[in-house]
């Protein structure tokens, strides 16, 4: 069932809380008195890495002969859009990089290569979702709209096609980004002129970056405007379904809880910590492994710490460990194939109705005994 108070929850007192809030809060204080040059030189090889990765992908695909120097321009365009998604587009979005001041890596400029409007995002992510997170009714992501990830979400006839929907989420990922987006920034217009002018943004990125993805690149290919075509085409697919696996084993993963709006009432910050230690999930990953999904490999410390760059939360992961483990908290990981497995089990039981759900052994994230699993 989803959780009305935390704390209670977690079996803490109030001071146990708010001495768990103090612990946090010195571990922030810890990384930005610490923030300096290699920060800094971290974020701007990451960027040149990936800037160059992408050329020499495209430049790959378009010189190349045969299907083997397709497929290899193909893979590293994927994987240059990925980390341009994830650790750079995302993060400098939260605000990770904005203590440099250098106007090119800010979160107010940065417009990143997706279709959704990186300002809409902001909005319906840093906002919507971190603020609100697991909150049922209240967290677009919890679902997206589209699924039913938890009992305590009320059963449509619709979500008995929820499977299909999963596996076109997955595909379409960027596309169904926006327009949560630009649901979200709509939702928060104060009048149709506001609303407009959300709508027009969305169009506008959508053409800038149809036209660089599906005709610009294609037409310096020239006679071999097909194949780069179809790589690019290949390359945002395997990106957005990359994106979605990692972002679903963060939150829907069993083990990561639900809560009700009840939880919002006078909450602290401390109280905030302590639903982010409860409503997210990390998975095992190595370095390369962690890079590629933007650092979210590492979920918990990103929700405990949006805005702390992301090179930082492996070695904020060990203290915040400690953190639990004094606590008696969750820290809930485990490997991303079987966390990912069980969320599909997840969305196929939920399919159904809660009574015939209740039927099958799959146990759904936020609705099992105790804290789920934990490492």
């Amino acid at each position: 069932m989803a959780i009305a108070d935390v704390a209670a929850y977690a079996h803490l007192s109030a001071a146990d809380v708010e001495e768990l809030g103090a612990d946090l809060d010195a571990i922030r204080c810890d990384v930005e008195a610490s923030l300096g040059a290699k920060d800094r030189a971290y974020i701007r090889r990451t960027i040149a890495f990936q800037r160059g990765l992408e050329a020499a992908a495209r430049l790959t695909i378009a010189v190349s002969r045969g299907t083997l120097g397709w497929v290899l321009g193909t893979t590293a365009l994927a994987a240059a859009k990925s980390i341009e998604n994830m650790e750079l587009g995302h993060n400098i979005g939260h605000g990770q990089w904005d203590w440099m001041n250098d106007p090119e890596i800010h979160s107010t400029s940065w417009e990143w290569d997706m279709a959704g409007a990186s300002a809409h995002w902001r909005h319906s992510h840093n906002y919507r979702h971190h603020v609100f997170t697991n909150i049922i009714d209240m967290d677009h992501d919890l679902g997206f709209g589209v699924m039913r990830v938890t009992r305590d979400q009320r059963w449509r006839p619709s979500n008995l096609i929820q499977p299909v929907r999963s596996i076109l989420l997955a595909l379409l990922f960027e596309w169904g980004i926006a327009l949560q987006g630009l649901h979200s920034t709509r939702q928060a217009a104060s009048n149709a002129a506001e609303r407009a002018t959300r709508g027009r943004v969305l169009a506008a990125k959508i053409t800038r970056q149809a036209t660089k993805d599906y005709l610009f690149f294609p037409a310096l290919s020239l006679w071999r405007w097909r194949r780069t075509l179809a790589a690019n085409a290949v390359a945002n697919l395997i990106r957005n379904v990359w994106a979605y696996v990692v972002i679903c084993c963060g939150h829907f993963a069993e083990g990561a809880q639900t809560f009700t709006a009840a939880v919002l009432d006078s909450e602290t910050k401390a109280e905030w910590y302590l639903r982010q230690l409860l409503g997210t999930a990390n998975f095992h990953a190595g370095p390369v492994m962690a890079f590629m999904s933007g650092n979210l490999s590492y979920q918990i410390e990103h929700h405990l710490f949006p805005d702390l760059p992301s090179n930082r939360y492996a070695e904020i992961s060990h203290r915040v460990q400690a953190v639990c483990a004094r606590y008696g908290l969750p820290y809930t990981t485990g490997p991303l194939v079987r966390q990912y497995l069980g969320i599909l089990a997840t969305v196929c039981r939920l399919a159904l109705p809660n009574g015939v759900a209740r039927s099958t052994t799959v146990t759904a994230p936020g609705t099992g005994d105790g804290f789920g699993a934990a490492a």
